[in-house]
């Protein structure tokens, strides 16, 4: 094995994830947090993420924010922050010799944060945000707009940096009460990968996370069922390409079908010899790209397939993607094909294992949830899987009652799109 992986609780309930690399050159520090915006109400909409953005204007140990910054990238370092629907994190890659510089500002600013200059913040924010809308201020991110018709009603169809409205409004007492219940000890995973020893990152994460307070896990509102379809959601903008998603709804990592999905996500888009690049770009030039993806939650899963294309050819494109769908669904793939989507995923599981980034990925953000599996056994349960069932988990998720399309662009080409929408011929009835 070319890591070691530890698990370790400290006596305050503050879980700590170490893999241990020592063939490797670099480290990088993570710490995983169990809020965002599905954790946040229609007025609170945006929280997660704006708390994100005031954790580095600096902290009690760091309030100059310059200095903070330039003490991690003095040893190699890069601090940085993301917040997704179900979770956040902060990491900064650095020298192994210098774990205690990161941990001493990762932890510094994330259990004593100043949390000032929220107007600045506010300010950087709403700007950030003209990306997802148009010049009358309607919602084109596909990602948002896909994951409405989801989970209507439910806290993962908030986008994640809120609305204008609800970050508008945003006080100083939201950001204050959100910190308060979510960075807690039960809430937080700590992690160091790369060439870094468990005993003095346990050493490490205990002194300079000693002032985080005590606390449970997030609790979270599981998903209802996304409603009958199928649906088509279309928001014209007057751009020169259509682009369009077709999501189903599937299952979490842990399920069973896990696996099998993981294969078909592979015959579909795992380099340009798998089926929708050739189909639809190589063959007929359709489109320029076109890209398949799964998305996880604890408690939900998505089957993704995007591209853009000329307006007019948009339910060309829809239309192959349904027969490509179709195929899957309706007949075993031949085992020369499986055998290769086999060993790629096996091989590509092997090249995660040199990075600090996808071991604490791996094991510290699923820590968040779930116990983490072995890549061993992840390649195992994927190798395990029959052509057979994979046509069954085909057949059960690409169904015409599981389809959910939304497309922005011209109104060009929508009238064809609603038609081969309506009808998802290729694609299996409901079983």
């Amino acid at each position: 094995m070319s890591f070691t992986y530890h698990r370790d609780v400290l006596p305050n309930g503050l879980r700590v994830v170490t893999v241990e690399t020592p063939h490797l050159h670099t480290a990088l520090l993570a710490v995983y947090v169990r809020t965002g915006s599905r954790h946040e109400s229609v007025p609170s909409n945006g929280v997660s993420h704006f708390l994100e953005h005031l954790f580095f204007r600096g902290s009690e140990g760091w309030p100059d924010t310059v200095r903070m910054n330039s003490a991690v990238e003095e040893v190699g370092g890069n601090l940085n922050g993301v917040t997704t629907r179900d979770h956040g994190y902060y990491y900064t890659p650095l020298h192994p010799a210098h774990l205690d510089v990161g941990l001493a500002i990762l932890g510094d600013m994330l259990t004593r944060p100043r949390l000032t200059d929220m107007e600045v913040e506010r300010s950087i924010i709403l700007e950030e945000m003209l990306d997802e809308v148009d010049e009358k201020g309607r919602d084109i991110d596909i990602d948002n707009l896909s994951k409405r018709l989801l989970f209507p009603d439910h806290p993962l169809s908030f986008k994640i940096a809120g609305t204008r409205e609800s970050v508008s409004a945003l006080t100083h007492a939201q950001v204050l009460e959100h910190f308060a219940r979510h960075y807690v000890t039960g809430n937080l995973v700590v992690s160091a990968a790369g060439r870094v020893k468990r005993d003095e990152v346990l050493a490490l994460v205990e002194r300079h996370f000693a002032h985080l307070p005590q606390g449970p896990e997030s609790l979270d509102i599981p998903p209802p069922p996304t409603p009958r379809g199928p649906r088509l959601h279309v928001v014209t903008h007057d751009e020169a390409q259509t682009e369009f998603r077709l999501s189903f709804r599937t299952v979490p990592e842990h399920h069973p079908d896990w696996p099998a999905l993981q294969l078909l996500r592979r015959f579909l888009d795992d380099g340009l010899s798998s089926r929708l690049p050739f189909e639809i770009v190589e063959k007929r030039g359709l489109a320029y790209s076109v890209h398949a993806s799964l998305e996880a939650f604890h408690d939900a899963g998505i089957f993704e397939i995007e591209a853009a294309s000329a307006p007019e050819r948009a339910s060309l494109v829809v239309a192959e993607m349904f027969r490509v769908l179709g195929e899957l669904a309706q007949s075993p793939v031949a085992e020369e094909e499986l055998a290769r989507a086999k060993r790629r995923h096996r091989m590509l599981l092997e090249f995660s294992q040199d990075s600090p980034g996808e071991l604490s990925g791996w094991f510290a953000g699923t820590e968040l949830f779930r116990r983490p599996e072995s890549f061993g056994l992840r390649a195992d349960l994927v190798d395990a899987a029959s052509a057979t069932q994979v046509r069954d988990v085909a057949r059960r998720y690409f169904a015409r009652d599981n389809l959910t399309v939304v497309a922005v662009g011209q109104r060009k080409g929508i009238k064809a799109l609603e038609k081969v929408v309506e009808t998802a011929e290729g694609l299996p009835s409901a079983t």
